[in-house]
């Protein structure tokens, strides 16, 4: 397909969906409203355009090709030195907080009939990097009727307990009396999304953000590895359950996120294209979340159901107590 006729077929979806991200960024920036929140609610309000017309390809391509672009781009944001600095153990903690908390997920799903598909998306977007991941995740599970459906309800939850933690587990950490390292290790640890981690880390202060941020950091690491056992366990084992083809063993949007993340463990990518990078993929992960909201409806979420609600709080509940037990036993 010719560039021209690309532009044409794609092109007003995409500026649409784009238009809404903006908005969404304008309320996050004058108002304090998380931007990922926003983006989708805003979607989710033009659901109509999705459904026929001259926006419908354009807003497929944002939610699928753009998601995948800006997943690709967070790899820059990664390098082996982050590892280093946080310490063996503190990694084992925070790494072994994100694998228990996918397995939970997987092992509530199963008890509550909600199926394996639900289960991965809610832990993973818990364990890993909130709407980033559940996105990332949903990229590579075999698709059925309800996919995009658990993927707007998984983004929405994720942002929203992302939010209240923001306010509410700065107020633990002086609470428990923790010192700054504990809670930046805490804070990253736990909260979903990079955003709240941020403003949650330096709401305490300096040190417990810097920290917050390293932790967090090193959990989005994890994104590659998840998606890319994710994807090889579904191309083994999960034909039975759908009848598309076959995904490939690693999606390119990992195998640009791990180029990306070895550039930039070496060395080979400057500072300023890593900040340009970085805020590249937020924009384009806000984009594509405008473009996702836009294809799902407000009565369709609403039929999830309390008790994928009582998941997701339980997974969130999960990893924070994993964490805050870890890292006493640590004596952090």
């Amino acid at each position: 397909m010719r560039f021209t006729d690309f532009l044409r077929a794609n092109g007003q979806g995409f500026f649409v969906a784009a238009v809404v991200a903006a908005a969404a960024q304008f309320l996050s920036e004058h108002y304090g409203a998380p931007a990922m929140l926003m983006a989708l609610l805003l979607g989710i309000a033009f659901n109509f355009l999705a459904e026929d017309g001259v926006c419908k390809p354009g807003i497929e391509f944002t939610a699928r090709t753009v998601l995948r672009i800006g997943v690709a781009l967070l790899g820059a944001r990664i390098s082996v030195e982050l590892m280093i600095e946080l310490g063996p153990h503190l990694i084992a903690v925070v790494v072994g907080g994100g694998v228990l908390t996918i397995l939970f997920g997987l092992l509530c799903a199963r008890v509550l009939g909600r199926g394996w598909r639900f289960g991965l998306l809610t832990g993973g977007s818990v364990a890993i990097c909130g709407a980033s991941a559940a996105m990332a995740i949903s990229a590579v599970l075999p698709k059925n009727e309800h996919s995009e459906r658990n993927l707007i309800f998984t983004v929405l939850s994720v942002t929203v307990l992302s939010t209240l933690a923001m306010i509410a587990y700065p107020v633990l950490t002086e609470v428990f009396e923790f010192s700054d390292e504990t809670s930046g290790v805490f804070l990253g640890g736990t909260i979903h999304d990079v955003a709240q981690v941020v403003g949650a880390g330096f709401s305490v202060s300096e040190e417990t953000g810097d920290v917050a941020t390293l932790v967090k950091l090193i959990r989005v690491a994890m994104l590659a590895p998840v998606v890319l056992i994710i994807s090889v366990a579904v191309r083994r084992y999960g034909q039975a359950e759908t009848e598309s083809k076959r995904p490939p063993i690693l999606p390119m949007f990992v195998v640009g996120f791990l180029i990306f993340a070895t550039l930039n463990s070496l060395g080979l990518i400057p500072m300023i294209a890593v900040d340009a990078m970085s805020e590249l993929s937020r924009w384009a992960l806000l984009v594509s979340i405008a473009a996702v909201g836009m294809k799902t409806s407000l009565k369709r979420i609403l039929e999830v159901g309390g008790q994928a609600i009582g998941l997701i709080v339980a997974e969130t509940v999960f990893i924070a107590a994993f964490v805050l037990i870890g890292v006493a036993l640590l004596g952090h």
